[in-house]
């Protein structure tokens, strides 16, 4: 073999590997975050065959109106039984509780929260649990009391405490500060405001998540990487008003008086119900999905970036959008 022979043998399998490498494979968990709890028969397979360990289920939200702090949206119907796996309880507490909110407040919503929390496990078969996960989109003016009660239930619970950390919350961490936590989910959805009217995917638009994302292997806290696997329609009405209609898909719209505008939007061309809610000639839909092919793109470049092994949670459990997932993550 000459030399030129050798240096084509060394380019040919230089290209090979590089065109046949895959994006790596990561343990499978659920979000579960329906009001009514419930598990269908293809929910239980799907869970069985990705071998699922984890179901982050949400067992309530934590709200303040009028200075008074109380849980809303509480589930219905828990029943620990239906699965066997991990049930991790999840609670989402809104922005404003935390804000205004004196120390002695936070420290008895700490002990209030993990109370709750017991109870519910409880109600639903739930005897033992390992972790708790707090969703909050915390701000500058909150940090400091949202970070005290993280401290507050990780001392009252003695169990394993994590959280959800938002796109910009990497992007300007100097600025949003680093919770005090062993463990955080990234939220690699969410890139834009469904209401701002805009041409991008706000559910996911990977370039917009990689201006976010370009320090995130700097990022001091080891973290899990949840990603979307939901769609919905986004109507706006004669006069700029919108309205989101979640768990929704253009096969919804199939035999209903919509004329196809673009990729993705359409014009009402005559009256009909959609959800249960009226939309009028005239108002335009813009449905909002995610493909497998994307999700393989992000899961990708989150390769680059997170170097130590993650689990990748699907927000969320609904037999209506398990096809998004890809066979190949």
């Amino acid at each position: 073999m000459n030399c030129l022979q050798k240096i084509s043998v060394v380019f040919l399998l230089f290209f090979l590997v590089g065109c046949t490498s895959e994006t790596k494979k990561s343990p499978i968990d659920f979000y579960y975050w329906r009001s009514n709890y419930g598990i269908n028969q293809t929910e239980k397979n799907t869970v069985d065959s990705l071998k699922v360990e984890n179901i982050y289920v949400r067992f309530f939200d934590v709200d303040k109106t009028t200075d008074h702090i109380q849980p809303v949206g509480i589930i219905q119907n828990f029943d620990a039984t239906k699965l066997s796996v991990n049930y991790i309880p999840t609670v989402f507490i809104t922005n404003r509780t935390f804000l205004n909110t004196s120390k002695d407040q936070v420290k008895t919503l700490a002990k209030n929260v993990f109370n709750f929390i017991n109870e519910t496990a409880k109600k639903g078969n739930l005897n033992e649990f390992e972790e708790i996960q707090i969703d909050c989109d915390w701000t500058k003016s909150t940090r400091e009391n949202y970070f005290l009660f993280l401290n507050e239930l990780k001392h009252i619970s003695n169990k394993k405490l994590s959280a959800t950390l938002r796109l910009h919350q990497v992007k300007f961490k100097d600025k949003e500060g680093i919770p005090p936590l062993d463990k955080m989910v990234l939220m690699c959805y969410a890139t834009e405001n469904p209401t701002d009217q805009s041409e991008n995917n706000s559910i996911l638009d990977l370039n917009i998540a990689k201006d976010y994302l370009q320090n995130l292997n700097n990022y001091p806290i080891k973290l899990d990487v949840a990603l979307p696997i939901y769609s919905w329609a986004i109507v706006t009405n004669h006069l700029g008003k919108i309205k989101l209609i979640n768990s929704f898909s253009e096969q919804d719209l199939i035999g209903k008086p919509v004329k196809k505008i673009r990729n993705g939007f359409y014009e009402v061309e005559d009256d009909f119900f959609v959800e249960k809610f009226y939309v009028s000639k005239g108002f335009t839909i813009k449905v909002e999905t995610i493909s497998p092919e994307l999700l393989v793109k992000t899961k990708s470049f989150l390769d680059t970036k997170l170097k130590n092994d993650y689990r990748l949670i699907y927000y969320h459990l609904d037999s209506k959008f398990l096809k998004t997932i890809p066979t190949q993550l």
